[in-house]
């Protein structure tokens, strides 16, 4: 039988799994952004929202902060790492004004979390005052990280279309609430279970959306590439009978 240790290891390395492919699901729409050169409707929020809630949980996970947590510090490690390199692609293909409020915020976020390591880590001394401080703070982290597409949400709603939520991270954000919501229950640490928890609900939230108006969505996808398909016809029409209206112009000069 599965000691409760090994039951939490388990269900950490399922989490990690889990995790990664949350952090890596974004991937197609940055490949999308790259193709065309822009952000187009995109947000940030959800990128910098996971990229201050990893740098905050490795903190967290250090053994002088929170010992025996090196799953927690792996898997978080790894995703702040991808997290620069989506909002670096982000930065690239933004306006200057989004650029400029991306810029700030990343900044802000550096700032308070370096600010945050050596305070906890010069002030506090014990483990468990140390993690107490921490955690609370990354409870407020993982909760944003979760609640930061509900801006995408409300694009969902107004707009009745999908397009720009995408589904795999709606679903591996459900997933990965799930996973480490078990894996605190295991071993009970609030600090990990209140906002995984929260997350699991709100990732259902949004692949509820996803299933209501992703008819709507793929018909209002089609009928734009119809149009664009007409457009591109008539244009094709126009400058074909100019071109034949100058020739003919050109055959009565001659004349």
């Amino acid at each position: 039988m599965l000691s409760k240790d090994d039951a939490r290891t388990a269900v950490g390395i399922i989490g990690n799994i889990i995790a990664l492919i949350l952090f890596l699901s974004p991937a197609p729409a940055f490949y999308q952004i790259w193709k065309k050169k822009s952000v187009e409707q995109y947000s940030a929020a959800p990128y910098l929202a996971t990229f201050v809630n990893c740098g905050l949980w490795v903190l967290y996970g250090l053994p002088k902060v929170h010992p025996h947590s090196t799953l927690v510090v792996t898997i978080n490690g790894t995703g702040f790492v991808i997290e620069i390199v989506y909002l670096s692609l982000f930065l690239i293909y933004s306006d200057r004004k989004k650029r400029l409020r991306v810029v700030l915020i990343v900044v802000a976020e550096c700032l308070f979390m370096a600010v945050l390591a050596l305070l906890v880590l010069t002030l506090a001394h014990s483990t468990k005052v140390r993690s107490a401080i921490v955690g609370s703070i990354c409870m407020v982290g993982n909760t944003m990280m979760y609640a930061s597409p509900l801006a995408v949400m409300k694009l969902v709603m107004t707009s009745r279309s999908v397009e720009f939520m995408p589904f795999f991270l709606s679903l591996f954000s459900f997933l990965n609430g799930i996973s480490w919501t078990a894996y605190a229950l295991i071993c009970f640490d609030p600090f990990i279970v209140a906002p995984n928890g929260m997350g699991a609900v709100l990732g259902l939230a949004q692949l509820v959306l996803y299933a209501t108006f992703y008819k709507s969505t793929q018909r209002m996808m089609a009928e734009r590439k119809v149009n664009s398909e007409v457009g591109m016809v008539e244009k094709a029409s126009g400058n074909t009978k100019r071109t034949n209206s100058e020739n003919q112009n050109g055959h009565v000069l001659e004349v």
